[in-house]
């Protein structure tokens, strides 16, 4: 005889059970508690069992339900066919429902397993020992998860606490346990399926990167591409449901990267005040802002170490490093101060109130920085949907831009490649002009380059000391990249360091530079013309260098 959910009846009353075993034991003992008032016998293991017996709870080890010990220090306990048998019984089935019985098992309904926290043991410092490390890769645990999600219309599979209380909810309204409804089961067997998922992905990143190396981690081009992964897996965790994407017809979410939880010195760990909640469109413009600024917060520029970035659809509008940070933000302002309005600015030292006052009543949608100054804080947050981020630094300063690995979709597949800021050396950068740089020009130079790395092609930076005054991104044509650049810088391009991110194929882009007031430039070379581009230069009296280094951004 069927029941009204497909089950085969059983032909005598068995209690049913539960098995808990979990490593992350928040709210295990209510959930017990709730389990054996609706009539369940817990099954359990280990630390676990300890748990629930020390708060008064009834408990059947595994090893008594099995007839069989745990062996090698815990290694294998749940893996037996008395475990396994009810977790995978296909109960709708009279044949399986008939072999359980004759093989005196009773029946698993809800199964509540978390795992070896195998990430956070990666992430220990100083590292583990691979031997200690192993140990932490759970085996019975991810076995029970798979088995009872994908026999999910027979148990309830439970990884996640939170969930607890809403399964005793359903179980105590649905009076059995084979009644709870299918979208709850299906609901829970996914997020099985998700952790088990990402569990295995932390292992195997973990294990390449100990075992083969991290691409990013090595200098050389080819070493690097050797050691990227044969299979790429993403495992991140949702974090939170955005209000929509780029448009309001986009829905959208925020997910974190495993090695990323708990965290907050990276951008989705950011402590966030103020105003409404990020939006996808802010997410991503942090993101770019965060980046550059990252990239020159370090000690190349030791007269000026505050560094201000303003950010607008994912290009900086204006970036300078100052003596103080006001004089930074002042200078990058100055930059493009019609575009910064709408704007993301990221600082790489504790917000002052001197800076807070300097940016005023400028509608700024995000303030990033390592820290506020109390009456900085204040200030800033007395605009109304301006939302102020911290992201935990040491010694309150912006941590500098590494190299790293970056992936991108495209239909069908994905792009996977180090990326980096570029650290130009003077000797080892080629002056192919009759017109030397002079000896200050070093400084601006790099700086140009930095910024210019940050810019989406084509991309066109011209600075005045540290501080940008004219920016031309994103362009299909350099010749107009270089106009937007000029035309942006008006006055100011005089006498300029102008920095492009590929070589100009023709004089035609040098000649506009030119033009605008550009004196020296700051490009890769590499161009089959480049000979007519630098007589170009000598004929217009402009210095240039070669960095044999492109720096496209798409």
């Amino acid at each position: 005889m069927l029941a009204k959910t497909g089950r085969v009846m059983e032909k005598e009353s068995v209690r049913p059970r539960a098995l808990l075993s979990v490593w992350d034991k928040r709210d295990i003992v209510p959930f017990g508690r709730g389990l054996a008032d609706l009539g369940f016998e817990l099954l359990s293991t280990g630390g676990t069992a300890r748990v629930l017996r020390e708060a008064g709870l009834t408990v059947l080890d595994v090893s008594e339900a099995t007839g069989h010990p745990e062996i090698f220090d815990g290694r294998v306990k749940s893996l037996h066919p008395a475990i396994h048998g009810p977790l995978l019984a296909r109960l709708e089935r009279e044949d399986d429902a008939t072999h359980l019985r004759e093989l005196g098992y009773p029946p698993i309904q809800v199964v509540a397993v978390n795992l070896y926290p195998f990430a956070e043991a990666a992430s220990k410092e100083p590292p583990l020992e691979d031997t200690e490390l192993l140990e932490m890769i759970d085996i019975g645990g991810p076995t029970l998860v798979r088995a009872s999600a994908k026999n999910h219309r027979n148990v309830l599979i439970v990884v996640r606490p939170e969930r607890y209380a809403e399964v005793l909810a359903s179980l105590e309204e649905a009076g059995r346990p084979e009644a709870v409804g299918m979208d709850l089961r299906q609901a829970l067997a996914l997020e099985a399926f998700e952790q088990t998922s990402g569990y295995d992905t932390a292992i195997a990143t973990t294990l390449h990167q100990r075992w083969i190396g991290a691409p990013e981690s090595v200098e050389a081009v080819g070493e690097q591409a050797d050691r990227f992964p044969s299979a790429m897996r993403v495992a991140a965790t949702q974090y939170e449901v955005l209000r929509y994407g780029e448009n309001a017809h986009q829905a959208a979410a925020l997910f974190i990267d495993p090695e990323a939880e708990g965290d907050a010195s990276t951008l989705v760990g950011a402590e966030v005040q103020g105003g409404k909640a990020m939006s996808y469109n802010n997410y991503a413009d942090a993101d770019a802002c965060l980046r550059l600024c990252r990239s020159l917060s370090t000690d190349e520029w030791p007269e000026a170490p505050h560094a201000c970035v303003i950010v607008k659809h994912a290009n900086p509008c204006g970036a300078a490093l100052g003596a103080t940070q006001d004089e930074a933000f002042r200078l990058a302002l100055a930059s493009d101060s019609e575009s910064a309005f709408g704007s993301i600015i990221a600082f790489n030292t504790p917000v002052t109130l001197a800076t807070a006052e300097a940016i005023g009543d400028l509608f700024v949608e995000v303030v990033m920085a390592p820290a506020y100054d109390d009456d900085a804080r204040e200030l800033l947050r007395s605009k109304s949907n301006r939302r102020m981020l911290t992201l935990a630094s040491p010694g309150d300063r912006l941590a500098p831009l590494e190299r790293r690995l970056v992936r991108k979709p495209i239909e069908g597949g994905w792009l996977m490649q180090t990326e980096e800021p570029p650290r130009l050396d003077v000797k080892d950068l080629s002056t192919v002009t009759k017109r030397q740089m002079d000896a200050t020009d070093a400084s601006s130079m790099r700086f140009a380059a930095r910024v210019c790395e940050q810019v989406k092609s084509n991309a066109i930076v011209m600075v005045q000391g540290l501080a940008t005054v004219g920016i031309g991104p994103g362009q299909t044509s350099r010749v107009e990249a270089v106009r937007i650049a000029g035309r942006r810088a008006g006055d100011r391009a005089k006498d300029c360091v102008l920095a492009s991110d590929a070589f100009f194929p023709f004089p035609d882009g040098l000649e506009q530079a030119a033009a605008a007031g550009a004196r020296l430039i700051v490009q890769p070379g590499g161009s089959i013309r480049d000979q007519e581009v630098i007589a170009a230069a000598d004929a217009l009296d402009v210095a240039m260098v070669f960095t044999g280094r492109r720096l496209f951004r798409h």
